[in-house]
């Protein structure tokens, strides 16, 4: 049976199309319309999908009208409120019906379950926000779901880190991950993390109790250490402590489901926290070592999870790269000579990630061990300077370069400290630390071969790795794209 699970309507829209429990396609509408976080199908991607022929069932990631009721309580504008705008109306300009609807954070811990390694697993999904829930703790077997545990709106850890990304003068529901770069570069402070918690959080010894509705952002929030000198300073050391909070709440939640789960010690995490990846070290390193997270753990990834909870079984999940497709033999030779000439250079080949993350398929690369280079790479990106860049590493040879908290990390979940941040310095964050993806064989057999032949060349093991785009941009999807990439930035594109 094939069935489209589709996420549109939110950000992030995406669509995945399963054919038993082979993946036949999944991709992201912003790939397509170019336009950052788009929450809107279009006819390029509808297209993309109806090359593999008909489907059977439709299936939606939420469930609209639970929703709006929601939108109705937190006083949403009329627009949104709309009936005009229900996902059953909108779908009609494409021919397509719904056949059944799944909850939100019910998607979410279907794509985390069903896609990874487990016959059994406790499952996390933190968010914004799904119709009303932030955060569920579920108990999965074969083909069963169990919820242990549900936070509801308006307590939700997603919204608070959004609306501290909105104070600190960055875009909320995107510059997330940001934030997360800053906080390396603060000093974390029991008095001002104390302080902020006071401002924002009740005294509980369980996870996510906020004082306030952070839906609309804290614009008037006026932390403890703000100066009156015109810097930026400041912004740096509150992200440290928020990020320090943070790690501590979903500490909390995992103490919670280890309780609440002792059947299994296995874990599977999703929704859009899930791509805190320093908070997920913690987790990995502390409580759960044998933890699976999907390179597309948030709304993105909700296509995939109502698909496959209504399949009611694991598909096969053996890689990221599902999307759009550039024909072509991967680009070894002709990437390896500009890298090996000191040059940043481009590769846009094969099916795109389904996923934030480029993972070697639609990705710049450069040489990690040069002290200009990610300067370089900030300059065509647009970037702060502050930003860290990630190593792709060859799989058999990561542990002997990074303190690794998990055995691999395929899809740039985890961060990990350099054991020699002086020899990469192009792929080491101000505290030493590393968001690394572990490249095997299986994994991409074209990057593996680049990287496996870069390190005979020169005795380095990896590659700096970031995604083909510039900021406030999508990753670069077609041919087309990499060839107006590769014209605007002055960048040789593969």
């Amino acid at each position: 049976m094939k069935i489209l699970g589709i996420n549109a309507l939110n950000h992030d829209a995406c669509l995945t199309l399963l054919d038993g429990k082979e993946i036949l396609f999944a991709g992201h509408s912003e790939r397509y319309s170019g336009i950052k976080n788009d929450s809107n199908l279009n006819e390029a991607i509808i297209a993309d999908v109806n090359r593999f022929g008909s489907y059977d069932k439709v299936v939606y990631y939420e469930r609209p009208f639970k929703k709006k009721l929601r939108q109705m309580i937190a006083g949403q504008n009329s627009e949104v409120l709309s009936l005009d705008n229900l996902p059953p109306t909108y779908l009609k300009q494409f021919g397509i019906k719904i056949d059944e609807y799944v909850d939100h954070h019910q998607s979410h811990a279907a794509a985390s379950y069903y896609t990874s390694p487990y016959d059994e697993s406790a499952i996390v999904c933190i968010d914004a926000i799904g119709e009303f829930e932030t955060c569920t703790i579920w108990y999965a077997w074969g083909s069963h779901f169990e919820k242990r545990y549900s936070i509801s709106y308006p307590n939700s850890l997603g919204l608070w880190y959004s609306a501290m990304t909105q104070r600190l003068g960055l875009k909320p529901q995107e510059d997330e991950y940001i934030l997360m770069g800053m906080a390396g570069w603060g000093t974390q402070d029991h008095k001002l993390k104390n302080s902020i918690r006071k401002d924002f959080f009740n005294n509980s010894v369980l996870p996510i109790k906020l004082k306030n509705n952070l839906h609309k952002g804290c614009l008037d929030w006026n932390p403890e250490y703000y100066p009156d000198d015109g810097s930026d300073d400041w912004k740096f050391n509150i992200a440290a402590n928020v990020q320090w909070i943070c790690e501590e709440e979903i500490y909390k939640v995992f103490e919670l489901a280890k309780r609440l789960v002792p059947e299994t010690n296995n874990m599977c995490y999703g929704g859009g926290v899930a791509l805190n990846c320093v908070a997920n070290s913690l987790i990995a390193e502390e409580l759960y070592p044998d933890i699976w997270i999907i390179p597309n753990p948030g709304d993105g990834g909700s296509s995939m999870g109502c698909a496959s909870y209504v399949l009611g079984e694991h598909i096969n999940f053996n890689n990221c790269f599902l999307g759009y497709d550039i024909k072509g033999r991967y680009p070894v030779k002709k990437v390896l000579k500009e890298l090996l000439e000191g040059k940043i250079v481009g590769i846009a080949n094969g099916r795109a990630e389904f996923g934030p993350r480029a993972l070697g398929n639609r990705s710049l690369v450069a040489d990690p061990r040069g002290k200009d280079i990610k300067d370089k790479v900030n300059v065509i990106k647009h970037r702060q300077k502050f930003r860290p860049f990630a190593p792709s590493v060859l799989e058999e040879h990561a542990h002997e370069i990074f303190e690794m908290p998990v055995q691999k990390s395929q899809f740039m979940q985890f961060v990990a400290k350099c054991k020699y941040p002086e020899k990469y310095p192009a792929i080491c964050h101000v505290d030493g630390t590393s968001r690394v993806q572990t490249v095997s064989k299986s994994d991409n057999p074209g990057y593996y071969k680049l990287i496996k032949e870069f390190y005979t060349a020169t005795g380095c093991p990896m590659v700096l790795n970031t995604s083909l785009n510039i900021k406030g941009q999508p990753i670069v999807n077609s041919y087309i794209d990499a060839v107006g990439f590769e014209k605007k930035y002055g960048v040789n594109v593969y």
